[in-house]
């Protein structure tokens, strides 16, 4: 993952650990107190909220553990589109430009697709000037690479 999509998740770390496990605890002690859990909705719910809580926390904490951080900045990948690679592209005549980065970190709108994406796929070891031809819902849509760059 790129260093910006790992201190994304430490951020979100953090705010799970710090603040809704918090929140999740004290909504479990209110529930508690109010007796019979037995036919608690409250204490339900809380307790259900606290398993994906828990879950999202071993989820992240296993990604960060596992990662490889990379510096889009000090890849050299001689003009080739890699992990981290910013592409300028062309296609019917509309520009868009695309960071190439992990699946936690795509998010299309910000320009960021992920390398595992039909699209990502496509353009991995491609070259500025290459025509990249991607199957999507919509049918065949071809693009031309104009730029790589490593920022």
């Amino acid at each position: 993952m790129t260093r910006r999509g790992a201190e994304l998740l430490r951020s979100e770390l953090n705010r799970l650990k710090n603040e809704e496990r918090p929140r999740i605890s004290a909504a479990i002690a209110e529930a508690r107190s109010h007796g019979d859990l037995s036919e608690n909705a409250e204490y339900d719910a809380a307790r259900h909220s606290q398993g994906l809580v828990e879950a999202r926390i071993r989820d992240i904490e296993a990604k960060l553990a596992n990662a490889q951080s990379v510096d889009p900045k000090l890849v050299d990948a001689e003009g080739r589109c890699v992990f981290g690679a910013t592409v300028d592209i062309e296609s019917d005549g509309e520009r868009a430009t695309w960071q190439i980065v992990g699946e936690d970190e795509a998010d299309i709108k910000a320009g960021r697709i992920s390398y595992s994406s039909p699209i990502g796929k496509a353009l991995i070891g491609k070259e500025s000037g290459e025509i990249v031809n991607v199957q999507t819902p919509g049918g065949v849509k071809r693009y031309e690479i104009l730029d790589v760059r490593y920022e």
